[in-house]
């Protein structure tokens, strides 16, 4: 056995392990252009050359070359990692004046898929985001589930706080008054500067309830944005966009992170991808996400 070979066959196998633990993910896809794509070679890479290295260590050692070689090559990934990693990172400039944010969503992945990356960005240029999601999604998926991925992706993008209700999904319309109840609630908390929600030209019932009581119970506040979800209708027509070019494969991997969704069309990163392209053309930038304003208050637009 090589043991310069062996141990150094074993380090990689751990770093291949921790990029593809969730750490790694959070770490690499969320902080780093394309770090999904450097996440995926690393893993590929790291992973071989351990594998490779552990193995011919005992079976096949040549004294001369192996000792040398591995740890040499081990060096040179990790070198051409953090050279890449150095170029690559996401880094916006901070905002002046943080604020705070409140995102409201009818179901768990709503925000992910409507403006996650809207979401991390603020996150990212310094503003505090909280959220709200009225339900779990029993009637789309597994309710016992959909609770903790809305965690985890909120915990990946994140933000400030989440907070899950469990409102009857899919029919929000027999509780109108708790549905505000909610909503005042969760303004009075936070205290948003901006509130971003569902848009009125949505037709499922539960966006349509939710954007209709975030007007009732936002009724005196100053800057609310209506997001586009996979529901909304032809009428949707944004006038405000957010520009999302480091962060589309963010927003691709916060909706990943809802599993019990899988196999809804709309939840391909290919879709995804589509769409932050589709409104990034019509806001003459590479990829963004549009937003409908029921009205937003000149001194509260540093906030996006």
């Amino acid at each position: 056995m090589i043991v310069s070979e062996f141990i150094a066959g074993l380090a990689a196998l751990a770093l291949a392990g921790a990029m593809a633990s969730t750490a790694g993910r959070r770490l690499l896809v969320r902080r780093y252009r394309n770090g999904a794509r450097i996440r995926e070679y690393l893993i590929i890479v790291l992973g071989g050359l351990g594998l490779a290295a552990t193995t011919f260590s005992v079976i096949h050692p040549h004294p001369h070359i192996d000792a040398a070689v591995v740890p040499a090559a081990l060096v040179l990934v990790l070198t051409l990692a953090i050279f890449t990693l150095l170029n690559t990172r996401i880094a916006p400039p901070q905002a002046t004046s943080p604020k705070r944010v409140l995102a409201i969503g009818a179901h768990p992945d709503d925000l992910e898929l409507a403006c996650g990356a809207t979401l991390a960005r603020l996150v990212d240029t310094g503003h505090e985001v909280h959220a709200i999601v009225l339900s779990h999604g029993a009637q789309g998926g597994d309710a016992s589930t959909r609770p903790a991925e809305a965690q985890r992706a909120a915990d990946f993008l994140g933000l400030a706080s989440i907070t899950v209700h469990d409102l009857p999904d899919t029919n929000f319309e027999l509780v109108p008054n708790e549905l505000v109840r909610l909503i005042e609630a969760a303004i009075a908390e936070t205290n948003p500067q901006v509130i971003f929600t569902h848009s009125q030209h949505d037709q499922h019932q539960d966006h349509h309830a939710v954007h209709l009581a975030t007007l009732r119970a936002a009724r005196q506040h100053h800057s609310i944005l209506c997001f586009e979800s996979p529901s909304t209708t032809r009428e949707f027509n944004p006038d405000v966009f957010i520009d999302v070019e480091d962060y589309t494969e963010v927003k691709v991997a916060s909706v990943l992170t809802h599993r019990n969704q899988a196999g809804k069309p709309y939840m391909t990163p290919e879709v995804v991808r589509g769409i932050t392209a589709f409104r990034g053309r019509q806001a003459k930038r590479t990829h963004a996400e549009g937003f409908e304003a029921v009205r937003l208050l000149v001194t509260e637009s540093g906030v996006l």
